[in-house]
Protein backbone atom coordinates (compact mmCIF):
# COMPACT_ATOMS: atom_id res chain seq x y z
CA UNK A 1 0.00 0.00 0.00
CA UNK A 2 2.82 2.47 0.68
CA UNK A 3 4.58 1.81 -2.49
CA UNK A 4 1.26 2.74 -4.32
CA UNK A 5 0.90 5.60 -2.01
CA UNK A 6 4.40 6.77 -2.85
CA UNK A 7 3.60 5.76 -6.38
CA UNK A 8 1.08 8.11 -6.70
CA UNK A 9 2.32 11.01 -4.71
CA UNK A 10 5.52 10.98 -7.64
CA UNK A 11 2.69 11.25 -10.64
CA UNK A 12 1.37 14.07 -8.61
CA UNK A 13 4.43 15.68 -8.56
CA UNK A 14 5.07 14.39 -12.31
CA UNK A 15 2.06 15.88 -13.29
CA UNK A 16 2.52 19.06 -11.51
CA UNK A 17 5.60 20.03 -13.51
CA UNK A 18 4.17 19.58 -16.35
CA UNK A 19 1.63 22.25 -16.14
CA UNK A 20 2.41 25.39 -17.88
CA UNK A 21 3.13 28.48 -16.24
CA UNK A 22 1.19 30.90 -17.95
CA UNK A 23 -1.77 32.27 -16.80
CA UNK A 24 -5.22 31.50 -18.02
CA UNK A 25 -6.24 33.15 -21.34
CA UNK A 26 -8.90 35.37 -20.50
CA UNK A 27 -12.28 34.88 -22.00
CA UNK A 28 -13.08 38.36 -23.07
CA UNK A 29 -11.01 40.32 -24.97
CA UNK A 30 -12.51 42.29 -27.63
CA UNK A 31 -12.87 45.90 -27.92
CA UNK A 32 -16.13 47.93 -28.83
CA UNK A 33 -14.18 50.55 -31.16
CA UNK A 34 -12.11 47.93 -33.43
CA UNK A 35 -11.86 49.83 -36.51
CA UNK A 36 -10.64 47.65 -39.77
CA UNK A 37 -7.46 48.83 -41.53
CA UNK A 38 -6.12 48.26 -44.88
CA UNK A 39 -3.29 46.14 -45.19
CA UNK A 40 -1.10 44.47 -48.09
CA UNK A 41 -3.13 41.51 -49.87
CA UNK A 42 -6.43 44.04 -49.26
CA UNK A 43 -8.44 44.63 -52.63
CA UNK A 44 -10.20 48.03 -52.43
CA UNK A 45 -12.88 48.71 -55.00
CA UNK A 46 -12.74 53.23 -55.78
CA UNK A 47 -15.79 54.67 -56.84
CA UNK A 48 -15.13 58.07 -58.00
CA UNK A 49 -18.64 59.70 -58.66
CA UNK A 50 -19.49 60.90 -61.90
CA UNK A 51 -16.42 59.22 -63.04
CA UNK A 52 -16.24 56.07 -64.19
CA UNK A 53 -12.95 55.52 -65.63
CA UNK A 54 -11.62 56.56 -62.82
CA UNK A 55 -13.98 54.02 -60.66
CA UNK A 56 -11.73 50.34 -60.43
CA UNK A 57 -10.95 47.64 -58.03
CA UNK A 58 -7.37 47.36 -57.16
CA UNK A 59 -5.12 45.37 -54.95
CA UNK A 60 -2.93 46.94 -52.27
CA UNK A 61 0.42 46.36 -53.19
CA UNK A 62 2.97 43.92 -50.47
CA UNK A 63 4.57 47.64 -49.73
CA UNK A 64 1.48 48.69 -49.04
CA UNK A 65 0.27 51.28 -51.73
CA UNK A 66 -2.19 51.37 -54.59
CA UNK A 67 -2.07 52.75 -58.06
CA UNK A 68 -5.20 54.31 -59.92
CA UNK A 69 -5.38 56.17 -62.59
CA UNK A 70 -4.08 59.92 -62.06
CA UNK A 71 -2.97 58.88 -58.74
CA UNK A 72 -0.03 56.79 -58.51
CA UNK A 73 1.99 55.12 -55.13
CA UNK A 74 -0.51 56.25 -52.67
CA UNK A 75 -0.11 54.19 -49.01
CA UNK A 76 -3.36 52.59 -48.05
CA UNK A 77 -2.02 50.16 -45.54
CA UNK A 78 -2.95 51.06 -41.88
CA UNK A 79 -5.70 53.09 -42.90
CA UNK A 80 -9.38 53.01 -42.82
CA UNK A 81 -11.29 52.74 -46.25
CA UNK A 82 -12.85 56.17 -45.31
CA UNK A 83 -9.10 57.67 -44.37
CA UNK A 84 -8.28 56.48 -47.91
CA UNK A 85 -10.91 57.65 -49.66
CA UNK A 86 -9.98 61.23 -48.37
CA UNK A 87 -6.37 60.64 -49.47
CA UNK A 88 -7.43 59.81 -53.11
CA UNK A 89 -10.10 62.69 -53.03
CA UNK A 90 -7.14 64.82 -51.99
CA UNK A 91 -5.21 63.28 -54.94
CA UNK A 92 -7.61 64.01 -57.73
CA UNK A 93 -8.56 67.09 -56.75
CA UNK A 94 -5.28 68.43 -58.83
CA UNK A 95 -7.24 66.91 -62.06
CA UNK A 96 -10.69 66.81 -61.05
CA UNK A 97 -12.87 69.77 -59.34
CA UNK A 98 -14.61 68.24 -55.81
CA UNK A 99 -14.19 64.72 -56.42
CA UNK A 100 -16.17 62.49 -54.50
CA UNK A 101 -14.41 59.31 -53.81
CA UNK A 102 -15.78 55.86 -52.11
CA UNK A 103 -13.47 52.99 -50.81
CA UNK A 104 -14.89 49.55 -50.37
CA UNK A 105 -12.49 46.81 -49.10
CA UNK A 106 -13.60 43.78 -51.00
CA UNK A 107 -11.24 41.39 -49.55
CA UNK A 108 -9.62 41.29 -46.33
CA UNK A 109 -6.26 40.17 -45.16
CA UNK A 110 -5.50 43.13 -42.73
CA UNK A 111 -1.90 44.34 -41.57
CA UNK A 112 0.63 42.32 -40.68
CA UNK A 113 0.36 43.10 -37.07
CA UNK A 114 -3.10 42.38 -36.39
CA UNK A 115 -3.02 38.76 -38.45
CA UNK A 116 -3.71 36.11 -36.63
CA UNK A 117 -0.58 32.97 -36.40
CA UNK A 118 -1.11 29.63 -35.79
CA UNK A 119 2.28 27.25 -35.27
CA UNK A 120 2.77 24.02 -34.41
CA UNK A 121 0.62 21.03 -33.74
CA UNK A 122 -2.31 22.27 -35.85
CA UNK A 123 -3.37 20.65 -39.22
CA UNK A 124 -2.88 23.62 -41.35
CA UNK A 125 -0.67 26.03 -39.27
CA UNK A 126 -1.30 29.20 -41.02
CA UNK A 127 -1.82 33.03 -41.29
CA UNK A 128 -5.70 34.13 -40.35
CA UNK A 129 -7.03 37.67 -40.67
CA UNK A 130 -8.73 38.81 -37.38
CA UNK A 131 -12.10 39.36 -37.25
CA UNK A 132 -13.61 41.37 -34.32
CA UNK A 133 -15.34 38.59 -31.32
CA UNK A 134 -13.06 35.73 -33.02
CA UNK A 135 -12.67 33.39 -30.46
CA UNK A 136 -9.99 30.54 -30.42
CA UNK A 137 -12.86 27.90 -31.74
CA UNK A 138 -13.03 30.12 -34.78
CA UNK A 139 -9.27 29.85 -35.64
CA UNK A 140 -9.04 26.04 -34.71
CA UNK A 141 -12.00 25.18 -37.44
CA UNK A 142 -9.93 27.72 -40.06
CA UNK A 143 -6.68 25.59 -39.42
CA UNK A 144 -8.66 22.16 -39.42
CA UNK A 145 -7.96 21.14 -35.94
CA UNK A 146 -4.87 19.95 -33.94
CA UNK A 147 -2.93 16.97 -35.16
CA UNK A 148 -2.44 13.31 -33.65
CA UNK A 149 0.72 14.61 -31.75
CA UNK A 150 -0.66 17.65 -30.74
CA UNK A 151 -0.45 18.54 -26.54
CA UNK A 152 -3.29 20.93 -27.19
CA UNK A 153 -3.53 21.40 -22.93
CA UNK A 154 -0.30 22.98 -22.93
CA UNK A 155 -1.00 25.71 -25.98
CA UNK A 156 -0.45 28.88 -25.38
CA UNK A 157 -1.39 32.16 -26.70
CA UNK A 158 1.26 34.89 -27.75
CA UNK A 159 -0.72 38.31 -27.27
CA UNK A 160 1.83 40.63 -29.03
CA UNK A 161 -0.50 43.65 -28.23
CA UNK A 162 0.47 43.22 -24.85
CA UNK A 163 4.29 43.44 -24.86
CA UNK A 164 4.94 39.32 -25.74
CA UNK A 165 2.51 38.31 -22.78
CA UNK A 166 2.08 34.95 -23.08
CA UNK A 167 -1.12 32.74 -21.95
CA UNK A 168 -2.22 29.27 -21.59
CA UNK A 169 -5.08 27.86 -23.34
CA UNK A 170 -6.39 24.36 -23.21
CA UNK A 171 -7.56 23.32 -26.82
CA UNK A 172 -7.56 19.58 -25.83
CA UNK A 173 -10.74 20.30 -23.62
CA UNK A 174 -11.96 22.68 -26.31
CA UNK A 175 -11.93 20.29 -29.18
CA UNK A 176 -11.78 16.95 -27.40
CA UNK A 177 -14.38 17.62 -24.88
CA UNK A 178 -16.56 20.41 -26.24
CA UNK A 179 -15.67 22.19 -23.07
CA UNK A 180 -16.85 25.60 -24.04
CA UNK A 181 -15.19 27.51 -20.75
CA UNK A 182 -11.96 26.98 -22.88
CA UNK A 183 -13.14 28.86 -25.31
CA UNK A 184 -11.39 32.38 -24.92
CA UNK A 185 -11.45 35.36 -27.50
CA UNK A 186 -8.73 36.53 -29.33
CA UNK A 187 -7.01 39.70 -30.01
CA UNK A 188 -5.07 41.49 -33.00
CA UNK A 189 -1.56 40.06 -33.59
CA UNK A 190 -2.12 36.86 -31.52
CA UNK A 191 0.03 33.74 -32.18
CA UNK A 192 -1.19 30.45 -31.41
CA UNK A 193 1.55 28.09 -30.29
CA UNK A 194 0.47 24.37 -30.07
CA UNK A 195 3.62 22.17 -28.98
CA UNK A 196 3.87 18.20 -29.46
CA UNK A 197 2.87 15.62 -27.22
CA UNK A 198 5.90 14.13 -25.32
CA UNK A 199 3.95 11.03 -24.78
Amino acid sequence: MSALCAMLASLAVLLAGCSTPYPVAPASVATPDYNYVIGPGDAVNIVVWRNPELSMSVPVRPDGKITTPLVEDLPASGKSAKTLARDIEKALSNYIRDPVVTVVVTSFVGPYSEQIRVVGEAARPQVLSYRQQMTLLDVMIAVGGLTDFADGNHATILRTSEGNKQYSVRLRDLLKRGDVSANVEVKPGDVLVIPQSWF
